[in-house]
């Protein structure tokens, strides 16, 4: 009997693994939706003003007219298509305990734990773009100035509403 290695826990190559040995939930896959139109609406524009660039000026100058607004609309469909899904597998969290993890990258990792008795005050954003898929994003504002911010995007609005009760109930008792 051959037995495969099971990849590392933290394994930054395997989101699915890490996320699953420590314990953590994903964001909601349609966050990658959200993400792949955000980055549309930046990356559009751009790949526009290379194809007039190309238009304008290489044609002018003899060179090889049409290469930088292929590439440049090559590139942008690569990044549309490909890299939303891989920010969305990178993303996991983890509420109870009196506390919230999150976790989130693959070269940069961040693993940030915020106890609920350092919450200043709680926020659910929703874009108009989360809006149209249902989702939303937590925002919790802890005391303190370096990274004092904690933002979880990719959820769904009614889950995002019930975690921001939660904490919300354990900062009353805290303080009660």
């Amino acid at each position: 009997m051959t037995d495969t290695p099971a990849a590392h826990p933290t394994d930054p190559f395997d989101a699915k693994a890490f996320n699953a040995a420590e314990g953590l939930d994903p964001v909601d896959p349609a966050y990658a939706k959200v993400l792949r139109i955000a980055t549309a609406l930046n990356l559009i524009p751009l790949a526009i003003g290379v194809s007039v660039f190309d238009h304008l000026l290489i044609r002018h100058v003899d060179g090889p007219y049409g290469l930088l607004t292929a590439l440049a609309w090559l590139a942008a469909i690569v990044v549309i298509l490909a890299f939303p899904a891989r920010r969305v597998s990178r993303w996991g969290y983890r509420i109870g305990d009196g506390q919230l993890r999150v976790a989130r990258g693959w070269l940069l990792r961040t693993d940030t734990i915020v106890p609920f008795v350092r919450v200043q005050h709680i926020d659910v954003g929703q874009g108009p773009i989360e809006r149209w898929f249902g989702l939303s994003h937590l925002i919790v504002h802890t005391s303190g100035t370096h990274n004092s911010t904690v933002t979880l995007p990719g959820l769904p609005a009614d889950l995002a509403a019930a975690m921001r009760e939660t904490i919300r109930r354990h900062i009353q008792t805290d303080f009660a």
